[in-house]
Order: C-alpha cells, then sequence, then structure tokens
C-alpha cells in the first residue's frame, strides 16, 4: 500500500502522537509498504523534504497560513500538496486529527479523491461538531474513524452519526531490552509523568502524599515533565511542607522513559480530565509497576481494578492516600499487581498487533473507496 500519513508535528519533535506515528510508519515501511508522513513545519524552520529510517518526510507551511490567516501562504501549500497527492497516487491518507491543518487536505480531494481515516488520539471534549464546523465536516467525510479507545469513540460518536464508520485501535507497546527490577520498597519511589498541566491532576499526588508521608520514611515523588504548572507544582510541595520528598527532574527523552520507570515502585496518574487512552499507565505496566489511576477517559481501559492497580475517582487526594497506604503496606499484592499488570500489557496491547489492526483497517478502507460526501 502507498500510504500518507498526516500529523500536526513530526520528527525531530518527539511529543506521544509524533513517537507513535514514527514508529507505525516505521513498521508499516518494514512489512514493505510505502509511508510519506505530510506534516507541518512547526516553531523551527526545517526541510521541506527530508527522511528517516526509510520514511518520506513532506512538511508545509499549514501552522503558518492558518495563524497569520495568509491566504497566498494558503493556496501555495494547497498547490504544493494537490502536486505531493498527484505525484504519489496514495492508496489512503491517514490524518491524526489534532489540529486544524486537516482543512488543507480536504481542499485538495476534490480532482482525485482518496480513501480516508480519520484518528482521534486525543481528548475531543467540548468540541463542536456542527455540520458547518471543522469537526463536524472532518466527521462526515471521513470514510473511517478510529479512536484509541472506548471512551474516545463513545465521545465522538455522540457528535455525529458515525457508527457504521468507526472502531478502536488501542495504543501499544513495543518490546523493550530493559529488564524490569524488582519494586523498591525501602524506601518505596512514587512516579508522576507527562506534561505539567492542570488536567493532569499532579497536584492532587501531592495532597495525597501530605496525608501519607509520616507514615513512610523515606517515600519519595518523582513528578517528571515540563510545562506551565511546574512552578505552581513546586510552590505547593514547599507549602506543604515536601520540599525534602519531591523531586522535579524535568522534561524526560523517551528513550529515557523506561530507567525511569524502573527505578519507581509505582506510576501516579491522577488526571482530572478524560484521558484520550493514557500511554505511561501501559508503560508502567510494561515494567511490571502498579498503577494508581483516576476513573476516566480510557485509563480504566488499560488499568484493571486490584488486578494490575487501583481506579480511583479524579480530585480524590483522600482515595488517592488510601490507594497508597494499601499499595505500599501489602508488597506481596503490589508485586503480584506489578506481574499482573505486565502480563496484560504483553499480551493485549502488543505493537506487532497494533500494526495488524492498521494494516486491515487501511485495506477496508481501500476497498471501498473514498465517499464523495
Amino acid at each position: 500500500m502507498k500510504i500518507i500519513l498526516w500529523t500536526e508535528l513530526f520528527w525531530p519533535s518527539i511529543g506521544g502522537i509524533e513517537v507513535r506515528c514514527h514508529a507505525l510508519a516505521k513498521a508499516l515501511i518494514e512489512r514493505g509498504h510505502s509511508v510519506t508522513v505530510v506534516t507541518s513545519q512547526g516553531n523551527h524552520r526545517l526541510p521541506d523534504e527530508d527522511g528517516i529510517d526509510g520514511i518520506s518526510i513532506h512538511r508545509f507551511g499549514f501552522l503558518e497560513a492558518l495563524e497569520k490567516k495568509n491566504l497566498d501562504l494558503f493556496a501555495g501549500e494547497i498547490r504544493r500538496l494537490g502536486s505531493l497527492k498527484a505525484m504519489l497516487r496514495p492508496d489512503i491518507v491517514h490524518v491524526m486529527f489534532t489540529d486544524p491543518t486537516v482543512m488543507f487536505h480536504w481542499q485538495t480531494q476534490g480532482s482525485s479523491p482518496v480513501p480516508t481515516g480519520i484518528g482521534i488520539p486525543i481528548g475531543i471534549g467540548g468540541q463542536n461538531a456542527g455540520p458547518d464546523m471543522l469537526m463536524g465536516k472532518t466527521l462526515a467525510k471521513a470514510d473511517w474513524v478510529v479512536a484509541v479507545s472506548e471512551a474516545m469513540l463513545s465521545d465522538v460518536r455522540s457528535m455525529a452519526n458515525i457508527e457504521s464508520k468507526s472502531s478502536v485501535i488501542h495504543n501499544s507497546v513495543d518490546k523493550l531490552d530493559i529488564v524490569p527490577e524488582p519494586l523498591p520498597f525501602c524506601p518505596a519511589r512514587l512516579l508522576c509523568l507527562g506534561r505539567l498541566a492542570r488536567e493532569k491532576g499532579f497536584d492532587v499526588t501531592l495532597d495525597a502524599l501530605a496525608q501519607i508521608r509520616s507514615e513512610f520514611p523515606g517515600l519519595t515523588l518523582v513528578i517528571a515533565g515540563d510545562g506551565g504548572e511546574r512552578s505552581a507544582l513546586m510552590r505547593q510541595a514547599g507549602t506543604l511542607g515536601l520540599d525534602d520528598c519531591v523531586e522535579f527532574p524535568g522534561w524526560v527523552s523517551p528513550e529515557d522513559i523506561p530507567a525511569l520507570i524502573n527505578s519507581c515502585t509505582a506510576m501516579i496518574v491522577p488526571s482530572r480530565w478524560r484521558e484520550a487512552f493514557g500511554n505511561v499507565a501501559l508503560q508502567a505496566m510494561q515494567m511490571g509497576r502498579p498503577v494508581i489511576a483516576s476513573n476516566v477517559g480510557g485509563l480504566p481501559e488499560i488499568v484493571i481494578d486490584r488486578l494490575t492497580g487501583y481506579l480511583i475517582p479524579a480530585e480524590n487526594p483522600g482515595r488517592l492516600s488510601d490507594a497508597l497506604r494499601e499499595l505500599m503496606s501489602d508488597q506481596v499484592s503490589a508485586v503480584k499487581m506489578g506481574e499482573k499488570g505486565r502480563e496484560r500489557a504483553a499480551t493485549q496491547f502488543q505493537f506487532s498487533r497494533y500494526v495488524d489492526q492498521h494494516e486491515q483497517l487501511y485495506r477496508r478502507i481501500i476497498e471501498q473507496g473514498p465517499s464523495r460526501t
């Protein structure tokens, strides 16, 4: 198959979506398919044409045209995209729908329509899906819509009549060379990992830690990542008297994440919004770590309560502190939860299965042909 994979940003950007798109594209090429990534320039001026791991990358000024409302640039990028499509003659375009650049795809569909799959890799709560809005138009025009969790599929189906052309492909984990270390308990070391934003709920973990720290001498919490809430979280830790037991190492590169998880006892995912999936929870399970997560969004599709960890109400430091107390007081159960989580990650969220499902979906979309909506 000749595949265009469309994402707002791509390598050398290394956010969660970019890393996942890179891995999928590389795996598809290894299976004999041709993959071209269409993406935006972003904040750094990069070559319009580039490549990595056999992936052909074409960068456009989509975001600049939209931000500056530059009609000449808009028209020029539409022409350049149309020429690229005419040259490649792709069998399918798979758009990771996270931003408005999808409108450039729709603007070039008229002369030679290409079957289009729309991926929903992030939460979409609160978006307007009216027929005149970009979300509504995109859902209506898509030949298929694929979400990363049943929770997100439910959300997107509530916005449009797409039951007959939508499904779920859960995210996955690839095999790691690193061997999981035994869970450390003397002292225990807890981990929160991700963008430091209010919706991630890391402030709830600090409140819960303040309730139990005297019961577990040497207990440490690592809040890894960067973002707008970093200063507020550091101030909160100081106000709660936690300066000596909370670490803020900053941004962690993807290749260093397994080792960081391997140094900790448990992962805490205290999100207060509907997580589309919960990649860090799955990464922790792969490393044999029990996970304490909010019972929101796609997280309950990963974490099984009291089997691979604990599911707790969002924004509830009391329930979080209870779960932490139970986890650290019963080391045998904690280790078993980690083992069950690792088994679940290996059997239910295999990367090869993830690639298989995309191949099958692409063939299905190509066979049915492009919509004329």
